[in-house]
């Protein structure tokens, strides 16, 4: 850690953690613009340092608020939580008693992705820019803007060659080193940062100088979701398919290795990988979660989890959160035959618009954070599926499929 950093950050380096946060559905978008009327009786509170009963089933445990739109993504670094809203402002938390510690980023363009690595935040913009934070010694504004990417370098060394443009709309073009539309995903793996946009392109960045090295025209329409399994990058879309990339050799570029199909004329909205990278898992704008396994690129299972669309998932082991534009926050175990229902997660007065883990274990379970449009966070207990077999019984759902995973 560098000894320029704050003794608050030394005890808790950065961790690695990819939020997949805003959505587009096929010619539109799944996004309410709309936010329900507040809840002037919502509490805010710190973590309980003593967890719930192992035994238990999920529980909610807190809740934020603070944020004047709605929340559009949640990253956690160390002791901190870090949040953005559609109103351009990024609240840094420290846990577990949950007060402000800090805000940045005011004025800079609706955010709608957080990804951090090492001492360095990235955030995706609305207007098509990715900034890059780092830690200052001034705690006055202990989050730093750095850079803006495309950099300024990237830019100086393209503008003048016609080669370096691409055509974007009728009548328009713009350099390939730069987004035309909203980014609405970012992931960082092996010293390159990836970006998905509505755009329907991917583009690839070189961490140690953020030089953009590649561009990929990835799908027909917006791309909603990003993330890197065991060097595949996975990317979803309103096109309802998600498609793996991969590199065939290790400097190259970029190279289709399958397509994932999924409902006809739906949009793919959120995605994530299992923890051994065999299974991807899909949520749909009808409300489908769906399965497919890595190995043959085949689709196993479908489930309908929610009676509206999933905007945002997590997972963490056996256990897969899906949230949804109906309020709700489905808890699923992975089972022979696809996903068993284990709980509902119920509070937020708005769609969910993002999820995301805790790493740590507490209590024969972990946390998740969940952020909505009714402007809050709220904190929640879910017990580890060695936990969950005692009120399976109660909710269950086991999905049917021919194959197992």
């Amino acid at each position: 850690m560098n000894p320029s950093i704050p003794n608050q950050l030394k005890a808790n380096p950065f961790l690695h953690i990819t939020t997949t946060t805003t959505t587009r559905t096929i010619n539109g978008t799944s996004n309410p613009d709309k936010n329900p009327p507040e809840n002037h009786h919502i509490i805010h509170h710190g973590i309980p340092k003593t967890p719930p009963p192992s035994s238990a089933s999920p529980r909610p445990l807190s809740v934020i608020t603070g944020h004047t739109e709605s929340v559009s993504c949640i990253a956690l670094c160390g002791e901190f939580i870090i949040s953005a809203s559609h109103g351009k402002e990024i609240m840094v938390r420290q846990q577990p008693d949950l007060r402000l510690f800090t805000k940045f980023g005011h004025g800079r363009g609706s955010v709608k992705a957080l990804v951090t690595i090492g001492t360095l935040i990235f955030t995706a913009h609305q207007d098509s820019k990715i900034r890059v934070w780092r830690v200052s010694r001034n705690l006055e504004n202990i989050f730093k803007l750095v850079d803006t990417l495309p950099t300024t370098k990237d830019y100086l060394g393209n503008f003048m060659k016609n080669s370096s443009y691409i055509q974007t709309r009728r009548h328009h073009k713009s350099l390939w080193i730069e987004h035309a539309d909203t980014i609405s995903c970012l992931s960082v793996h092996e010293g390159l940062i990836y970006s998905g946009s509505w755009d329907r392109t991917i583009k690839i960045w070189r961490l140690s100088d953020f030089k953009c090295l590649e561009s990929i025209k990835a799908h027909d329409d917006a791309i909603n979701a990003l993330t890197v399994s065991k060097g595949t990058v996975f990317s979803a879309s309103a096109d309802g398919k998600i498609k793996a990339w991969g590199r065939v050799e290790p400097e190259g570029s970029h190279v289709l290795k399958g397509v994932l199909e999924g409902h006809k004329d739906v949009s793919i909205n959120s995605m994530v990988v299992s923890g051994e990278g065999t299974v991807v898992y899909g949520g749909g704008s009808d409300g489908y979660v769906m399965g497919w396994l890595v190995d043959g690129w085949i689709r196993v299972f479908e489930v309908e989890a929610h009676k509206m669309s999933i905007l945002c998932m997590c997972m963490k082991g056996e256990i897969l959160c899906t949230g949804s534009t109906d309020r709700s926050i489905g808890v699923w175990k992975r089972a022979v035959n696809g996903l068993t229902k284990i709980g509902v997660m119920m509070g937020h007065e708005g769609p969910i618009k993002c999820l995301q883990v805790s790493p740590n274990s507490i209590g024969g379970g972990f946390l998740v954070y969940s952020g909505s449009i009714d402007k809050s966070i709220r904190v929640w207990w879910v017990p580890n599926s060695s936990k969950v077999e005692d009120f399976n019984s109660k909710i269950a759902n086991t999905i049917n499929s021919t194959m197992s995973f």
